[in-house]
């Protein structure tokens, strides 16, 4: 599995997936990313350490994503991620997190003592879809609760169930309200929520200019960013 990888088109950065403890939700209907969550502190950090070991401050930015949230990440690693940010004259950090951490944002900015982009998988904002079927537990009633914490939903495309209405209003949700966005196209993985294609096609054809704003990044494939598998 990669583990490192530069982004070098938009907001260029390196970036770095690392392993966490498992995700303190660990439910959602779509994702199997969580099997790569460990309960191992020891080996944890080993890899870990390793991976970070390639960061260069090229960028000067660092993303740094785990199958889970960064919180999950033992405190050993988030302190190697600081001496690396002191070291490598890291000026801005891209971290993730679920919304159930959303008071706690705050703890990780003071230990970081840099600016960072809070990512939020939020998936959709349609209520139902994004708790009922996609099993996200991530209960809100409206974006402006999401502004109040975070700085940058990702959203997901191309969901058998989903409808062009509701990938619409997410997106121009995230346009108008947030200064940066991530869209993931579905991938078929080992779930039993299901690609539509014709939804994805759909969404490429309409939504193509998109590749040319720089504040939105869309994921074709899982491995767009360089890590994974």
């Amino acid at each position: 599995m990669d583990r490192y990888s530069e982004i070098t088109n938009k907001n260029q950065r390196e970036i770095v997936l690392l392993k966490g403890f498992p995700c303190v939700w660990g439910k959602c209907s779509f994702c199997d990313y969580i099997d790569d969550n460990s309960s191992l502190e020891d080996e944890i950090n080993k890899l870990n350490f390793d991976v970070l070991s390639n960061v260069k401050g090229k960028y000067k930015v660092l993303e740094v994503i785990n199958s889970g949230s960064c919180f999950e990440l033992p405190k050993d690693t988030l302190k190697r991620i600081k001496d690396i940010i002191v070291d490598k004259k890291i000026e801005k950090l891209f971290l993730e997190s679920h919304w159930c951490y959303r008071n706690k944002l705050q703890e990780m900015r003071d230990f970081f003592n840099i600016p960072i982009t809070f990512k939020i998988g939020i998936e959709t904002f349609d209520n139902e879809f994004r708790n009922n079927y996609l099993n996200k537990n991530a209960k809100f009633n409206s974006y402006k609760d999401v502004v109040k914490y975070y700085d940058s939903p990702c959203l997901m495309v191309g969901i058998k169930g989903q409808t062009k209405e509701m990938i619409d209003n997410d997106i121009e949700i995230a346009l108008n309200n947030f200064n940066h966005a991530t869209i993931n196209v579905f991938v078929n993985n080992t779930t039993n929520v299901k690609r539509d294609d014709e939804l994805v096609e759909w969404f490429i054809d309409k939504y193509k200019y998109l590749d040319k704003n720089p504040n939105v990044e869309i994921l074709y494939n899982n491995t767009d960013f360089g890590v994974g598998d």
